[in-house]
């Protein structure tokens, strides 16, 4: 089978000018890639689209949209069929990842590929470890921590390291994955301490490399009372939430401790921006506190209005927890909030810690219950001279720390480090 890869190459003449230039030495292999939207799609993005253009290309998920996106930028993206059933017991899922790891195999030829960068564990992480048996090409993988966090670790035997996977197949996939990765890049302290800790794998091979921010574009701004109203925020003190409607993202302890401030606030509203599984509860939450009027579901968004959601709002809160062993591994969303000037909130959980300097720009408080918030936000929306404070504190604090071209500086200087390593193994 010839080579079946849609790539934003349609020129014949350059395809053949690529098959022959030496300088396509690394692959990012990854689903989740723009126009997909969430924290990892945003970091490959900002990184790769930073690194040195002729040592690097992108084996990226498919999308309905990728042929609009992919006309506006001048990376070299393949788009091959990565969303793949889980595990490989089941004939039909194990023929799929053969037909991909065989695409990809053939990409990797084509292209002289010397190192595979895989966006996740699985799938990603197990196609490149099919390629690397296959013809020796290393890889490193990236982890995120929700997807790597072990859950009832006490209970396992000290061989099967299992993680929030749905089965003892899976956890064991994952584990050889990371087990026979070159390095991996974890985008927390506290994924670090997981991938070390738990599953036992060397300290020297996993590098800690934060997601950033883009500090040009997420910015504070004058407080814009004709913006204001086309959000439906005019006259009310709005706190903001922006992630995927997911458990552990906290939504429903935000609606609890909203009942409370309504008393001291009537004003207040809850500003919901993101969509997913738990869009029905949430919902139907709302209506059971009787908190319609204070509570604001937006969905999904483009660029331009979350920037004014951003640069509107009072205070942000990401209210996450643990639920079931699924993690908030670090948390973009706050690092943009921050950037806006807005001081934030997030759980004890994950490495949202790791997003703030606390207390000057940020608090960390548990939010398994929402008594403790409603607590915590009564006292930061009664004193402004704070949160004005924490919202000045917060925009030095994302420039200085998390402005992306450092970061993809520090991942370059990474990269080349792994490339450097595997060449003298090589030889």
């Amino acid at each position: 089978m010839g080579l079946q890869i849609e790539s934003k190459l349609h020129d014949a003449g350059n395809l053949a000018r690529l098959k022959a230039e030496p300088w396509m030495q690394t692959l990012l292999l990854s689903e989740i890639f723009p126009p997909k939207v969430g924290g990892s799609s945003r970091w490959f993005w900002e990184v790769y689209r930073r690194m040195p253009s002729r040592s690097y290309s992108i084996a990226a998920g498919e999308d309905p949209r990728q042929r609009d996106f992919d006309a506006t930028h001048s990376l070299r993206v393949y788009r091959l069929p990565l969303e793949l059933p889980p595990g490989l017991l089941r004939p039909r899922n194990l023929a799929s990842h053969m037909r991909t790891a065989k695409t990809l195999g053939n990409l990797v030829r084509s292209q002289r590929i010397q190192m595979i960068h895989c966006g996740r564990c699985l799938p990603e992480g197990l196609l490149a470890l099919f390629i690397q048996l296959k013809t020796g090409v290393p890889y490193g993988c990236f982890a995120h921590g929700e997807e790597v966090n072990p859950s009832n670790l006490e209970t396992c035997p000290p061989w099967f390291r299992r993680a929030v996977y749905s089965s003892r197949e899976l956890g064991l996939l994952a584990g050889v994955v990371l087990r026979r990765a070159n390095f991996l890049v974890a985008n927390s302290l506290n994924t670090r301490r997981i991938l070390t800790e738990r599953w036992n794998l060397p300290a020297n091979r996993v590098h800690v490399i934060h997601p950033g921010v883009d500090t040009n574009r997420y910015r504070p701004a004058l407080k814009s009372q004709s913006d204001r109203e086309r959000l439906g925020w005019e006259n009310r003190r709005v706190i903001l939430t922006v992630g995927r409607l997911t458990k552990r993202k906290g939504h429903d302890i935000m609606l609890g401790a909203l009942r409370d401030l309504c008393l001291a606030y009537p004003e207040i509203l809850y500003s919901i921006v993101g969509d997913g599984e738990e869009i029905g509860n949430l919902q139907r939450l709302t209506r059971e506190l009787h908190l319609e009027r204070h509570v604001q579901f937006l969905n999904e968004v483009d660029e331009d209005q979350l920037l004014q959601c951003y640069q509107h709002c009072d205070l942000f809160v990401l209210p996450n927890r643990q639920v079931r062993g699924d993690i908030e591994g670090f948390g973009m969303v706050l690092l943009e909030a921050q950037a806006c000037g807005k001081p934030v909130i997030a759980g004890d959980s994950g490495g949202t810690a790791e997003t703030m300097r606390v207390p000057d720009t940020g608090l960390i408080v548990p939010c398994d219950h929402p008594a403790l918030l409603a607590r915590t936000l009564n006292e930061l929306l009664g004193d402004p001279a704070r949160l004005e404070a924490m919202g000045t504190a917060a925009r030095d604090w994302a420039v200085t720390r998390f402005d992306w071209d450092p970061l993809a500086r520090q991942a370059t200087a990474l990269f080349d480090q792994q490339s450097r390593l595997n060449t003298n193994d090589i030889s």
